[in-house]
């Protein structure tokens, strides 16, 4: 592998071009990763299951010019809760343990036939409930940029790789923050399109009105090209949108002069930790130098935001899980005697302490306020439309606190749930958003910067973002 390919801060374009100029071939930089990967991550835990036959085959395709698509060669992480067939998929869960899919999910066929080379399966929460990534039943995922320091979660490990160099891109998701607080914490760039631009079959559910697949990379130009490839509709799922995607890659260029940006109020209130307040005023600073206008708006159900949330993603969870018994893949109790001593005892067995409480919480909302919750989701939604009303664009903090230590917040569910603040109202709104890394604090912390646009707004939203990315990194 030439000195000159730095894995660390190798972008797709950057890939495609050594790869297509002779300077590397995409074997090598799939054995220079996977090198990488056995030197840097037993400390970093981002990896659960590694696909080395099916990236070294894909690989050899891209050098024999069978595979030229826009991804040919680049080698992309996928968060473990995505079906990729023989590859195990546990969703960070004891429950699934042994269970390899017989079949791929929508978005990992999609990267392969654009030539992307899939490494493996990446840590995550257990089905992806969690904001720290301490709650995979394979181990914790620690954070690059601080190893003492969580990398967020759920998509934690598809974060910490691409920050890592353990990979050029991800696939994460995102239910009330997956992938934005993760990107947040880890400084790299973590997109949630609007629900149903991008298909989720083949993704093991947690609130199947809530979960969105997404990538990581390193710059909002390499999110647009993702995008690009991951975007459309699928007769495999009922809930992709029929609305033809924009060309992301070619509209991000678009200049920002002139767009209206909107910064809500209720998000910069008390509790917001002053270091990433200060680099979110300096990001909307940039962004007025740049042409932009800014204009004060106002989310009035914010408060409403994390409850709502709280009630809705577990009682669809609740009704997710049920599914998971023992029966037909997975765990099994070894010592039940009876039917109902195997589904208790497999359950039990199977699903870890946040996993059962949110089961729990959900089974008890069902019948006790999902219908108001709902109710409440409809004036968030609201919130949103009348700001766009006005504004193109939101921008706001992503997290309220930067980065956090290992054990810091798991003894106290309220405080991790709190970590979402920011980050669930626009999961319940079904608009798209994303992080984007601006700055870091004194403690060498990454900062993320969070951009929010109306539905099907990728492409402005993707403008925005590289106009802050740009800006932060001249």
């Amino acid at each position: 592998m030439p000195q000159a390919i730095n894995l660390e801060t190798l972008s797709i374009p950057a890939a495609r071009t050594a790869i297509t100029s002779g300077a590397t071939t995409a074997t090598a930089l799939t054995a220079a990763h996977y090198d990488r990967i056995a030197a840097v991550d037993p400390e970093i835990h981002s990896y659960l299951a590694l696909s080395r036959e099916r990236a070294f085959a894909q690989a050899a395709r891209v050098d024999s010019g069978e595979l030229t698509g826009s991804l040919a060669g680049v080698p992309i992480g996928v968060k473990d809760v995505l079906a990729m067939r023989g590859t195990p998929a546990t969703a960070g869960s004891k429950i699934l343990a042994g269970y390899h899919p017989p079949y791929d999910a929508t978005v990992v066929a999609k990267l392969e036939a654009a030539g992307a080379v899939l490494l493996g399966k990446l840590n995550c929460d257990e089905f992806a409930m969690g904001s720290s990534n301490e709650n995979s039943a394979y181990g914790p995922v620690r954070n690059p940029r601080s190893l003492d320091r969580v990398p967020g979660g759920s998509s934690g490990g598809s974060a910490a790789a691409v920050a890592a160099g353990l990979c050029v891109a991800s696939l994460g998701t995102d239910t009330g923050g997956s992938i934005r607080q993760p990107a947040a914490f880890c400084g790299v760039v973590g997109v949630l399109p609007t629900y149903g631009r991008v298909s989720r079959f083949g993704l093991i559910a947690f609130a199947s009105s809530l979960d969105r697949v997404g990538p990581f990379t390193r710059t909002v130009a390499d999110a647009a090209t993702m995008l690009d490839v991951l975007a459309g509709p699928d007769p495999l799922d009922a809930t992709s949108s029929p609305t033809a995607p924009a060309a992301y890659a070619a509209e991000m260029d678009n200049p920002v002069a002139g767009l209206r940006i909107g910064v809500p109020e209720e998000y910069f209130g008390e509790g917001l930790n002053p270091e990433i307040r200060a680099s979110i005023e300096q990001a909307l600073t940039r962004l007025e130098a740049s042409g932009c206008t800014l204009h004060k708006v106002s989310l009035p159900h914010t408060r409403y935001a994390v409850p709502t949330y709280y009630v809705i993603a577990t009682a669809e969870a609740s009704s997710n899980l049920s599914r998971f018994d023992g029966v037909r893949f997975g765990l099994r109790a070894d010592e039940a005697n009876t039917l109902a001593k195997m589904y208790r005892e497999s359950r039990d067995e199977g699903f870890g302490a946040e996993v059962k409480r949110r089961i729990l919480l959900g089974t008890y909302v069902l019948s006790a306020g999902y219908y108001d919750a709902q109710q409440v989701r409809a004036l968030l939604t609201r919130d949103f439309l009348a700001a766009f009303e006005q504004v193109d664009a939101l921008v706001c903090p992503v997290t309220p606190t930067p980065a956090f230590k290992l054990g810091e917040k798991t003894d106290d569910p309220v405080q991790m749930y709190l970590e979402d603040i920011y980050s669930v109202a626009a999961s319940l709104a079904g608009i798209c958003g994303m992080s984007v890394p601006c700055g870091t604090t004194t403690a060498g912390l990454p900062i993320g910067v969070q951009v929010l646009a109306k539905h099907y707004e990728e492409a402005t939203m993707q403008r925005v973002g590289k106009a802050i990315q740009a800006r932060q990194t001249a």
